[in-house]
């Protein structure tokens, strides 16, 4: 019975010394994974390892700021040397995008370094072909002159016999480079011109 028994027990401790490891599962893989990158993430932000700035950021100045694309107001850190603009990215502490940005936030620096960026007036006349340079002075003045020229002609205080005071003839269309900041007086200034048109731009 006793080399019966011997032999069970050598038969078993052979098959298990033979029998393949159990493989991990996909699921068990990734999340093995993401466990170790978070680990590594932690340690990273805690001074364990210290960040060291890229190499065309070195040297630079940081400066915090808000992206003006949309009202949701992610951080941005805007670095600049000897006064231009050499690099743009989330910052990682801001409570909203901790540190992520869309693309057009990213893109946030061809706003200001582009070769394209109109830098003056360019105005062409009426049935005219060539573009002329003006001076936003003149613009200024254009604008507002054009603006109380059509209110004038266009408000209406009544309709069936009811208050509205408003004009149809102007509509207020936001760009999306204002913040909220910006776009607040905007909006208190086309309501006091009798607007009922407003639109912006990132609801398009």
């Amino acid at each position: 019975m006793k080399n019966e028994d011997d032999e069970v027990k050598r038969a078993s401790d052979d098959a298990a010394a033979n029998a393949e490891p159990p493989r991990a599962t996909r699921r068990q893989f990734l999340k093995g994974l993401t466990t170790g990158t978070v680990a590594i993430g932690a340690l990273t932000q805690s001074g364990c390892a210290p960040a060291i700035p890229p190499l065309k950021t070195r040297g630079a100045t940081a400066t915090i700021t808000v992206c003006p694309f949309c009202g949701v107001g992610c951080g941005q850190v805007v670095s600049s040397r000897g006064g231009k603009v050499i690099h743009m990215e989330g910052d990682p502490g801001h409570p909203i995008s901790e540190g992520t940005l869309c693309s057009k936030g990213a893109a946030g620096i061809q706003v200001v370094n582009n070769s394209r960026r109109l830098q003056k007036v360019l105005y062409r006349k009426p049935n005219g072909v060539k573009w002329e340079d003006k001076t936003w002075d003149w613009a200024f003045e254009r604008i507002a002159a054009r603006i109380k020229e059509t209110r004038d002609k266009t408000f209406k205080t009544t309709v069936d016999g009811r208050v509205v005071n408003r004009t149809e003839a102007i509509a207020c269309l936001g760009g999306s480079a204002l913040d909220n900041e910006e776009a607040y007086p905007l909006a208190k200034l086309m309501r006091a011109l009798g607007l009922v048109y407003l639109e912006h731009q990132a609801r398009l």
